[in-house]
């Protein structure tokens, strides 16, 4: 007992229920819930200390098992505030309980996750990335661009030296149209699928595979109702010649909770 002081906390479910899902936790765990008014925080027993190991495939364990924890929660009790991997609550002072600490911890910030269940009820996490092909889009953009036409034509009639000087005018103005275009497709994409999302996230691109460049990388919190039209959306814009879009989810709506909760590991 006195090696399991800390509670390791998955989430906080909308319910008033104390119940056991059993030794499903990481490392095999029981999980029980702790109420407080409307809610339960979802729990193990755990050391202070945080889970750390150097061994990739032990973490990546770990990680599954706190998702399977909030899956299960999901299906069992609906709306979860979910809290990233490594989440402890510290014990307090000698006659004060782990349990009761959870409890006290809900009481204080009760209004708080009053405002966060409202926001996310009824609603998952999505992931929205979409690409394009620069090849195909630099060409099309050669065949409309009377400025690079003219830069085309102009280098068939130059000498060697200057058609060089030329064609690195040429790389810079093809450049520039498709950073204007991808700008314009940025905001025209955002557009249509603003209206399908409660809220958005624009996360940073990342570093695509083969020919492909990473327009945009949304994180998007989607009412059940609305999910449908965001799939048709997004499969309109998949079928536009040069694009290509990766539809995720549903996740936990971690994207919509970070910044709202704060960080008790540790404390």
């Amino acid at each position: 007992m006195e090696q399991e002081k800390g509670r390791y906390l998955y989430g906080v479910a909308a319910s008033e229920s104390a119940v056991r899902l059993g030794p499903m936790g990481i490392e095999g765990c029981d999980v029980y819930t702790i109420p407080y008014g409307d809610f339960c925080a979802i729990v193990h027993n755990c050391p202070t200390e945080p889970y750390q190991s150097t061994d990739e495939e032990m973490v990546k364990r770990w990680v599954s098992a706190h998702q399977g924890v909030l899956d299960e929660a999901k299906e069992r009790f609906g709306a979860v505030i979910p809290f990233g991997f490594d989440t402890i609550l510290q014990p307090g002072d000698e006659a004060t309980s782990p349990d009761q600490v959870v409890k006290d911890w809900l009481k204080g910030d009760y209004e708080r996750l009053c405002s966060i269940m409202e926001k996310i009820k009824d609603r998952d996490e999505y992931g929205v990335q979409i690409f394009y092909e620069p090849g195909l889009i630099g060409r099309q953009i050669a065949e409309q661009s009377q400025e690079i036409q003219k830069l085309k034509e102009e280098i068939a009639t130059k000498s060697p030296g200057m058609a060089y000087i030329y064609r690195q005018k040429l790389e810079k103005v093809a450049k520039a149209e498709m950073e204007k275009l991808a700008d314009r497709w940025f905001k025209d994409f955002y557009g249509r699928l603003k209206p399908h999302c409660d809220d958005i996230v624009i996360e940073k691109t990342r570093k695509a595979d083969g020919d492909r460049v990473m327009l945009l990388n949304l994180s998007c919190l989607v009412h059940k109702e609305k999910v449908d039209s965001l799939g048709r959306e997004l499969e309109e814009i998949n079928n536009m010649d040069g694009f290509s879009v990766h539809f995720s989810g549903p996740w936990p709506p971690y994207s919509f909770v970070a910044k709202a909760v704060v960080s008790i590991k540790g404390e």
